[in-house]
């Protein structure tokens, strides 16, 4: 989440030349490459009936991120993140043992995001609804391939199907020039943050999500509103306010309660 949030502060120069959604492209498109070619996974590697469930993996992760950028272009910030975090909580909710900390987890999220305060354009609530939707299969999807296949295998060839999902983005949704405002500088910018984000943080969570239940999991996504207005304080000099303070303090302690109860019967190795 750290990884996340500081990448999205570097990326303002680069959203700056290409739009939101040509920087989450290119990020995604960067990221499938890099880890297929270090990766080089191979059929064999996967169980029986495994190969589909990582290409699935591959189209939310996709559709996500595509979905949540064109919710931010509609909506403030806080209103998206407070959305699309409905998607983690679904799951926390339903796979989980007790309803306390998704409740106090929610109800930081509320106070960081203040959602409140912004606009409630119904087509920009329509898309970070779906990409709710879909951040809660990236969950069960990312659990499921990591369980399936050793290593990050299954990782290197959802990322290189979620690249080829914003390419066809970027390609056929009208306004999105990405293509003609590509430079050399940009490509090989764009490389360097694709392995801050997503290649970083993608592994990370696939590792997690072999330890950790979805339910816990899913609370602990709360952590990242809290850790975007930490990167915001340190790297772009905005102050929270005592709202904002006060949330972090709850997906914190949700965060700690979680985990604490989150372990998985049994870690799957790899």
């Amino acid at each position: 989440m750290a990884c996340v949030q500081i990448g999205l502060a570097v990326s303002v120069g680069l959203v700056e030349h290409i739009g939101t959604a040509g920087a989450a492209w290119i990020r995604l498109a960067w990221a499938g490459v890099i880890l297929f070619v270090v990766v080089r996974p191979r059929r064999s590697d996967f169980r029986k009936g495994g190969l589909l469930p990582a290409v699935a993996l591959g189209v939310v992760t996709g559709t996500m991120t595509m979905l949540f950028m064109a919710a931010v272009a509609r909506l403030p910030l806080g209103t998206a993140s407070a959305l699309e975090f409905l998607g983690p909580l679904a799951v926390a909710v339903v796979r989980g043992r007790t309803l306390r900390w998704p409740l106090i987890a929610a109800a930081g999220v509320l106070l960081l995001t203040a959602p409140w305060h912004g606009g409630t354009d119904p087509v920009g609530v329509a898309y970070a609804l779906g990409a709710a939707v879909c951040w809660a299969g990236y969950i069960l999807l990312t659990q499921q391939v990591g369980d399936e296949s050793s290593g990050v295998r299954g990782l290197a060839i959802s990322m290189p199907v979620a690249g080829l999902v914003a390419t066809v983005a970027v390609a056929v949704v009208p306004g999105t020039p990405v293509f003609s405002r590509l430079t050399p500088e940009i490509m090989v910018g764009g490389l360097f943050l694709a392995v801050l984000l997503p290649v970083i943080p993608f592994v990370l969570e696939f590792l997690a999500l072999r330890r950790l239940t979805t339910a816990a999991f899913g609370t602990l996504m709360s952590l990242e509103p809290a850790i975007a207005v930490l990167v915001g304080f340190a790297l772009l000099a905005q102050v929270p306010d005592l709202a904002a303070v006060a949330g972090i303090g709850l997906v914190v302690a949700a965060g700690i309660g979680a985990e604490r109860s989150g372990a998985r019967p049994a870690a799957v190795g790899g």
